[in-house]
């Protein structure tokens, strides 16, 4: 970037404004997978929301493309080249307890949340992790602990505030802008910048789970109770379960991960086959207080660089389990099932319609090296090519990895809406998605 276009850059924005060489531009730009390599000319950290819309018009002014990761979870490398923005100054969170509703701002993250909920007796719609941009984890739709009894987080967004690609202020409902609300709702955030996002909360009175690991050559039975336990679940229980290879050389194990939502006696009964595998090392399932969600799989809070890759399954019988067992876990760090289903199948007001398949495979392994990047890919095709057609090719947005585009997640005429509601509402292309629509 030349000097006059930096002294505009920063006579443009109040927030901080990072270039290569700068302190603190090295830890600023990085994505939360690190082995994902982002050549960006700029990092700002906008100091609101007019903030974000000064950016807009500057970018429009010197013909710059701007890529938006709030904390860089889900970075692709499509950012080269632009500016990129974090949101983390967006901090604004509010909760209505009487109209069971919460103000969201673009910075907040899934575990504060948690909490602000909590305090009122309601719940959101979370994933794992709790340092996930709730806006970034909406805007892919967002398929958490407790999807399978109120789908995607997206279908319950109310109201998206944003700054559009001429940089002024939008807001994005169902009556207002209907055609932007239907893309941001899951659709990636190909369109618009979201500043904040208004959301249904519900009332839930308990909250039951945790992680139990066994060694893994109780893996068959294990997953046998898996198959049992899902086959006649109800849609207030969920259930993964992961071989997993810790680095380091420990043995390799298999982690059954729970969340109900309900009574510790009726998640322990719907969760007795697993009662039946002896061995168990470590981990416990437990009544949890909802502000401690995360406590249910405590997923790393550090980056660190990975290769992932998820497929739908479109039946999940004795052969697909043969195949995830035939052969060591290593090089991945995990190969997982979580069970889908239950209102993910319905309907829903974004561009994902309902998803038919009732599991899914995450495969995930560390990318230190080139070479250890290359291995973890390599093994990940040839498990999902073992899987055969079981495998549907249909993808969740939440779980698109570096062979993925974000067509593989919808229908081809939403694919198609999506592209036209790209032209309209950002006929420049002035922003970059990690997944664009238009590939």
């Amino acid at each position: 970037m030349s000097e006059p276009e930096l002294s505009a850059l920063r006579d443009a924005v109040r927030g901080e404004v990072l270039l290569p060489g700068d302190d603190g531009f090295d830890a600023a730009h990085k994505p939360w997978n690190l082995a994902v390599a982002q050549d960006v000319r700029a990092v700002v950290t906008a100091a609101d929301a007019d903030d974000v819309a000064a950016l807009v018009r500057y970018a429009n002014q010197a013909g710059v493309p701007i890529a938006v990761q709030p904390t860089g979870h889900g970075a692709s490398g499509t950012a080269a080249g632009a500016v990129l923005l974090r949101t983390g100054r967006l901090d604004e969170l509010s909760v209505d307890p009487e109209a069971r509703t919460a103000r969201i701002g673009a910075g907040v993250k899934s575990g504060a949340v948690n909490v602000a909920a909590a305090a009122h007796g309601l719940v959101a719609k979370p994933g794992s992790s709790p340092t996930v941009s709730v806006a970034g984890y909406t805007l892919g739709g967002g398929v958490g602990f407790f999807a399978r009894k109120y789908g995607m987080s997206s279908d319950h967004v109310i109201e998206f505030e944003v700054v559009d690609a001429s940089g002024e202020h939008q807001k994005a409902n169902a009556d207002e802008n209907p055609d932007l609300f239907h893309a941001l709702a899951g659709g990636g955030g190909d369109f618009a910048i979201v500043t904040a996002l208004t959301v249904r909360l519900h009332e839930e009175a308990e909250l039951f789970g945790g992680t139990m690991f066994w060694p893994d050559a109780r893996a068959a039975e294990l997953f046998a109770a898996f198959r049992a336990v899902t086959a006649t679940a109800p849609e207030e229980l969920s259930v993964w379960i992961s071989r997993a290879q810790f680095p380091g050389g420990a043995p390799a194990m298999v982690a059954v991960t729970a969340a109900y939502l309900g009574s510790e006696n009726d998640a322990r009964a719907l969760l007795k086959p697993f009662d039946a595998v002896d061995g168990a090392l470590s981990g416990e399932w437990k009544a949890l207080p909802f502000e401690e969600i995360a406590a249910i799989t405590n997923d790393p809070v550090d980056p660190a660089p990975s290769v992932s890759r998820s497929e739908l399954l479109g039946r999940f019988d004795a052969d697909v389990v043969a195949t995830l067992l035939a052969e060591p876990v290593a090089p991945l760090l995990a190969v997982q099932v979580r069970h889908l289903g239950g209102a993910l199948t319905g309907a829903r007001p974004g561009p994902r319609g309902p998803v038919a398949e009732e599991y899914l495979v995450y495969l995930l392994g560390l990318a230190i090296t080139p070479d250890g990047g290359a291995a973890v890919a390599a093994r990940q095709a040839e498990l999902v090519a073992a899987l055969g057609d079981a495998v549907t090719g249909t993808k969740l947005a939440t779980f698109l990895g570096p062979t993925d585009t974000f067509a593989d997640t919808v229908s081809a005429a939403e694919a198609e809406r999506l592209r036209a509601v790209k032209q309209t509402w950002d006929p420049q292309g002035r922003f970059v998605a990690n997944f664009p629509v238009a590939e």
